[in-house]
């Protein structure tokens, strides 16, 4: 697209909407941002891309619960990155993740026992704006049993916060379930990854 004509239809959106959507929105980041076009959350959800932390190797050890929370913590703080990890560690750790160490323990208690061997944990959270923290899915059929997310808010007068929350296969991920929320400040907080 022609950069006058972008210009043009942020201008004009900008004024039609009386300033709602601003040119600093992030609509207008994912469509002027050339280097990837797809930066949706559906079709972030749909990448096949895996690689994976394996629990199969775990399967011998007594504590299987462990061997996924140090996973799924390791896959948590390489989302936050430097400048986010550091500011939110302790209310993560002391209130997120006991929840979401919870919902493991009993997506996996519903799992088959046969299957539970080819559950494996996504890595390569995904970075900038997107929602993603890690997926456990089937190693075979690549499908997803949960993908857990965390979601950028802004609160009109309060400020920006981290929204927690997870999806389930079992209605076709279409739901949020959450977590909890951490506060991150009035100012607009850095990309994740960062």
């Amino acid at each position: 697209m022609k950069k006058w004509l972008q210009k043009t239809i942020i201008i004009t959106v900008a004024f039609l909407t009386f300033g709602l959507i601003s040119p600093n929105h992030l609509i207008w980041e994912q469509l002027l941002d050339n280097k990837n076009p797809t930066k949706s959350i559906a079709s972030d959800a749909n990448t096949r891309e895996f690689e994976q932390v394996s629990i199969i190797d775990s399967l011998d050890s007594p504590n299987l619960s462990e061997t996924i929370s140090i996973a799924a913590r390791e896959q948590a703080y390489i989302k936050f990155g430097n400048r986010i990890g550091p500011v939110i560690q302790d209310e993560f750790d002391d209130v997120i993740f006991p929840r979401i160490q919870e919902v493991i323990d009993t997506t996996i208690a519903k799992v088959e026992s046969g299957k539970v061997a080819n559950l494996s944990i996504s890595e390569h959270p995904s970075g900038e704006y997107h929602e993603k923290i890690f997926h456990i899915y089937n190693e075979d059929t690549k499908k997803d049993f949960i993908r857990f997310h965390v979601r950028t808010d802004k609160k009109p007068q309060d400020g920006y916060y981290f929204n927690f929350h997870y999806h389930l296969a079992e209605d076709n991920y279409s739901k949020h379930y959450a977590l909890g929320e951490i506060f991150w400040s009035k100012n607009t907080p850095p990309k994740w990854l960062s």
